[in-house]
């Protein structure tokens, strides 16, 4: 048991800083993989950070619609992204000479990751460049398959599975971290001029959107937040009845992402839903002991499988 926790704690030393912890949840999932699988996930993290970081400048997408400025921007934009689509393609074909690409490239062939995983991420990205509401979740929920569940799909190539239900895992849980996210973010969201809450559900309790860009926090918000709170709740029960059980412990790192971010559902509850005053988060002591307890449970699996 001391030579366990001792080797926990010299992965997040090498792996985890404090800087990339607060940056994202990410890192607590991959920390304690074996080696060459951490490197993989490291090449994947890079790659969807460098994606966002190709739109992530500080515009507002709603007031004035008209904007010609706006709209250059956005086309530049636009422009870095069939920039970055192009080099995905040299990716594949190895000949990208990107610092990001080169490594992805190696990690591409020795997993077999398809394609047009990386392409449809790019799309998710593009969609915030182009729609910031969104009528149903049906159409939200495309939003985040790109944006999310893509990524699960990547990750669980790199982990290993056996049975195309774990595909369904993938997918299922990535809707529920973009969604948590998204219930979390209604504040920072709307200082940017975007709405993810679906437009028919606020019509059904009541809330408009100049209600969100203003933080108005009543029962309406609190009851519309309910409804949103207990779609993303199914959610994770629904990805994680097609879990097989062998698969959770090879799977430990996406289960670490989904002890935290339920986690952090659970604290916007405890909130009473008030997510427009100070940031809801995880603290980082219980996100490591979420990660460690996964990772110490797949150890002790693997100790006795053998």
């Amino acid at each position: 048991m001391e030579k366990i926790s001792r080797n926990a704690e010299l992965l997040l030393e090498e792996n985890l800083s404090p800087e990339q912890g607060a940056k994202s949840n990410f890192f607590y999932s991959f920390s304690f993989l074996p080696r060459d699988e951490r490197q993989a996930m490291q090449s994947v993290y890079e790659f969807c950070r460098y994606t966002d970081d190709l739109v992530d400048e500080d515009i507002a997408l709603d007031i004035p619609r008209v904007d010609f400025k706006k709209e250059a921007a956005i086309e530049k934009k636009r422009v870095r992204l069939n920039w970055w689509r192009a080099e995905v393609e040299k990716c594949y074909a190895g000949t990208s000479k990107h610092p990001i690409l080169s490594p992805l490239h190696k990690v591409i062939l020795r997993f077999k990751i398809p394609k047009q995983y990386f392409l449809t991420l790019i799309d998710g990205v593009e969609m915030d460049l182009v729609q910031d509401r969104y009528e149903t979740f049906d159409e939200l929920k495309e939003y985040c398959y790109a944006v999310a569940s893509i990524v699960g799909l990547i990750t669980i190539e790199i982990f290993g599975y056996k049975f195309e239900r774990t595909k369904e895992y993938a997918v299922d849980l990535g809707i529920a971290l973009q969604m948590t996210n998204i219930l979390r973010d209604v504040k920072k969201d709307a200082a940017m001029g975007r709405i993810y809450l679906p437009k028919a559900d606020m019509r059904k309790f009541g809330v408009t959107e100049k209600d969100i860009l203003a933080g108005k926090y009543n029962l309406n918000f609190i009851n519309l937040m309910k409804f949103e709170t207990a779609r993303t709740r199914k959610y994770y029960r629904e990805a994680r009845t097609k879990l097989g059980k062998h698969e959770r412990f090879t799977l430990f790192a996406a289960q670490i992402m989904d002890a935290i971010y339920f986690r952090l559902l659970r604290k916007i509850e405890l909130r009473e839903f008030n997510v427009f005053g100070e940031r809801i988060t995880v603290s980082t002591p219980h996100k490591i002991l979420i990660a460690f307890r996964f990772w110490f449970s797949s150890v002790i699996f693997r100790e006795r499988g053998s």
